[in-house]
C-alpha cells in the first residue's frame, strides 16, 4: 500500500486580543454619575471582560464583581476567567441602567462606566467617551447621555454608518490601531483622561 505524504502545516500564529476601548476620568475629578466610558467590540461578556479588566486592574485593583442590566446582553454569565482569577457577573433589570458597567473592586472602590453600543459609528463613540470623562462628569445617567447625543446630532449613535476599517472590526477583525497603557512606576493613579484602542 502507498504511503501518503501530508504537507506539514505551519503553526498558527496567537493572535493578540485587542485592547479594550475605554476612556477614564483622572484621579481626584468630580465623581458625577459615571467614572468613564467604555466602548465593547461585541456584546460577549465571555470575550470582552477579559481586555477590559487588564487596563483597570492595575490602575483601580483586581475587579472582582460586576453587574450588568441584561438588556443588551444576550447570554450573561455567572464567572468570567480573567488573567489569573474570576470575576463574577450578576445582573439586575430594575436597578442598573441598561447602558451602565458597575464594577467592584474588593475592598478598594465601586466605579460605573457608560456602555456604549458595539456597533456605535467610531465619532459618536468619541463623543461619549468624552462626556463621560470630562472632569465634572455628566450629569446625566448612562441612557440619558446617549440619548442626549442623539438627539443633538440628530441621528441615533447605533444608526451611523461604518467606514470600512470600523465594519471589519466590529465583524470581529482585529483594532488596526491599539493603544497600550504605559507602564507607570509608583502608587497606581489615573492620568488626566485615559483612552485606550481607539
Amino acid at each position: 500500500m502507498p504511503a501518503t505524504l501530508h504537507p506539514t502545516l505551519p503553526h498558527p500564529e496567537p493572535v493578540a486580543t485587542p485592547a479594550a476601548r475605554l476612556a477614564l476620568k483622572r484621579e481626584g475629578a468630580s465623581r458625577g454619575l459615571l467614572d468613564g466610558a467604555w466602548w465593547p467590540r461585541s456584546r460577549d461578556l465571555l470575550s470582552e471582560l477579559p481586555a477590559l479588566t487588564d487596563v483597570l486592574d492595575p490602575l483601580w485593583g483586581r475587579i472582582t464583581r460586576i453587574a450588568v442590566n441584561p438588556k443588551y446582553w444576550p447570554v450573561i454569565p455567572r464567572q468570567v476567567p480573567v488573567d489569573g482569577h474570576i470575576v463574577k457577573v450578576g445582573w439586575f433589570t430594575p436597578e442598573i441602567d441598561p447602558h451602565k458597567l458597575l464594577l467592584l473592586s474588593y475592598g478598594t472602590g465601586r466605579w460605573d462606566l457608560l456602555i456604549i453600543p458595539p456597533e456605535t459609528g467610531a465619532e459618536s463613540a468619541a463623543r461619549l467617551m468624552a462626556a463621560a470623562s470630562d472632569y465634572d462628569g455628566p450629569p446625566l445617567t448612562a441612557s440619558a447621555l446617549i440619548a442626549a447625543d442623539e438627539a443633538r446630532h440628530g441621528v441615533g449613535a447605533t444608526n451611523e454608518q461604518l467606514d470600512p476599517d470600523e465594519a471589519w472590526e466590529y465583524e470581529g477583525g482585529a483594532c488596526a490601531v491599539s493603544a497600550a497603557v504605559p507602564h507607570q512606576p509608583g502608587p497606581p493613579s489615573r492620568p488626566s483622561r485615559l483612552i485606550v484602542g481607539m
